[in-house]
């Protein structure tokens, strides 16, 4: 399987990164050093610059392998698959001379998407006892700096792989680390773990510019981008003035200054494909396992909800086709429990992320009851990793467990209620002395709190108001009291019935 990206794009990111019009030295990408991991099972792809003309000569577990520079500059070198291991050791020589240490071959992950991606482990649950063990030789860590770019670039600034340790863990993706901790346990092989987030940020920046433009339907993406641009100098105008009127107060009653507010778009970085193109484009010829993913917040508003389920679908496969992997495994995070008030789109950006699960390879960690009412950034990012990995450990590892909890299927008419089945349903019960959650509705959609009683692997729910049901929902707020779990412990998935 050939997995790069284009020269014409590599070419470009080269270029700016460039510190002269030729290449003096052979280089590689700032996504290779020390301790790095590299993906098993695929073909090893080295890339970089050199002078135009210039044989380069690479060496990788007693192999070697040559290519000559084109007339840019570019070369790549490709080295056969191999089984996890390490450490090795990988050299690259032209007119100089690279060599990187400690490298082990095993399984790559992304974690990408907005904050509670980026979280912090010093911000999660326990925290001081988490990062104190983590010391672990077996997983490595790599973080993405934050870029906005037009257009894909081939590399990033500079930056290197780091051995997972208190010190390198602290300021990590708590929720990719808790993934990588339970994958590396259970598989016993190297983790390497690439942190690429930004947070609130919506999935469109994250989706590149062909991909959004070739689907008519995603064009509202560029109308919602159209009015922010339009609106922006009147909102940061308003925004420092508040900041400004908070600081003076502050400062005439002898407290410290408050921090300059956050506003969407700081940086640009909510325009369409920008951070695919700076964030993502440079990771893409690099062979990896998988995707976790952590994001919807930025999206989930009236006019963006709407449009999530056609435009995180397009995000999936468009990631698959900049790796050139159809079947790259990509798991994400169903929003949990949040407090935002009447009218919440959040209900409806769930169901959206729920109806990716159309597209194979794919899993879903519902969070709805380890969420914080009044906290958008959960701490409990224990949860979320384990969630996420037992997917993967299913789905990408062949496990046999059960990795998700229950999704609704069906709902058929029964005597004047409504029988409603679910994927995921071995052994249902309420968390709980009293199934909560559930609604019903007849033809006139007005949906009303229903009694609910389980029934082997289904749910049969009624209401006395509603003589013929035809519809049913359930955990439908954004800070729902829902409690059907099933017998691994999982939680059902709000849905609401078509």
């Amino acid at each position: 399987m050939r997995i790069f990206s284009s020269p014409l794009l590599r070419a470009a990111g080269l270029l700016l990164i460039g510190a002269a019009a030729a290449f003096p030295a052979v280089t590689l990408p700032a996504l290779f050093s020390d301790h790095m991991v590299l993906q098993r099972g695929l073909p090893v792809h080295l890339w970089g610059s050199a002078e135009p003309g210039e044989t380069i000569t690479a060496g990788f577990r007693d192999e070697t392998r040559r290519a000559t520079a084109d007339g840019l500059g570019l070369w790549n070198i490709y080295f056969p698959p191999g089984a996890a291991g390490g450490p090795f050791v990988l050299t690259v020589a032209g007119s100089n001379q690279i060599r990187l240490q400690d490298l082990l071959v095993g399984d790559v992950w992304v974690g990408s998407g907005q904050s509670n991606m980026e979280m912090p482990m010093k911000g999660v649950d326990h925290a001081a006892e988490e990062i104190a063990a983590s010391t672990n030789p077996g997983i490595r860590l790599f973080q993405v700096p934050r870029k906005v770019s037009d257009y894909p670039l081939a590399d990033m600034a500079a930056t290197s792989w780091t051995l997972c340790r208190p010190d390198t863990v602290a300021t990590f993706s708590a929720a990719a680390y808790f993934f990588g901790r339970h994958i590396q346990k259970q598989e016993n092989v190297p983790i390497g773990l690439i942190a690429s987030s930004w947070g609130g940020t919506p999935a469109e920046a994250w989706t590149s510019l062909p991909a959004l433009s070739a689907d008519a339907s995603l064009m509202p993406v560029f109308a919602e981008w159209g009015k922010m641009m339009q609106a922006q100098p009147r909102t940061l105008l308003q925004r420092d003035r508040q900041w400004q009127a908070t600081r003076a107060k502050a400062a005439a009653e002898g407290k410290p200054a408050p921090p300059r507010p956050w506003s969407a778009n700081e940086g640009n970085s909510w325009q369409p494909a920008g951070l695919f193109n700076g964030m993502i484009a440079p990771l893409t010829p690099f062979p990896i396992r998988g995707v976790i993913w952590y994001q919807g917040e930025s999206n989930a508003s009236a006019e963006r909800a709407a449009l999530y389920a056609r435009l995180f679908q397009t995000l999936i496969r468009d990631w698959r086709q900049a790796w050139n992997q159809s079947d790259l495994p990509f798991f994400f995070v169903q929003l949990p429990n949040f407090k935002t008030g009447p009218n919440s789109a959040w209900p409806a950006l769930r169901d959206a992320q729920t109806q990716a699960l159309s597209l194979a390879n794919t899993g879903m960690a519902i969070t709805i009851d380890i969420g914080n009412p009044t906290n958008i950034h959960p701490t409990d990012k224990q949860d979320v990793g384990l969630r996420l990995a037992l997917a993967a450990e299913a789905i990408t590892y062949g496990g046999k467990l059960e990795y998700s909890g229950p999704l609704y299927r069906l709902s058929v008419p029964e005597n004047g209620a409504l029988r409603v089945w679910f994927e995921h349903a071995a052994n249902l019960s309420a968390k709980g002395a009293t199934l909560e959650g559930f609604e019903v509705a007849g033809a006139d959609r007005k949906f009303v709190p229903a009694a609910a009683r389980i029934e082997k692997d289904s749910v049969l729910v009624s209401n006395p108001s509603v003589a013929a049901p035809l519809y049913a929902r359930y955990g439908w707020a954004d800070d729902p009291r829902c409690n059907l779990i099933n017998g691994a412990g999982l939680p059902a998935s709000p849905f609401q019935s078509q």
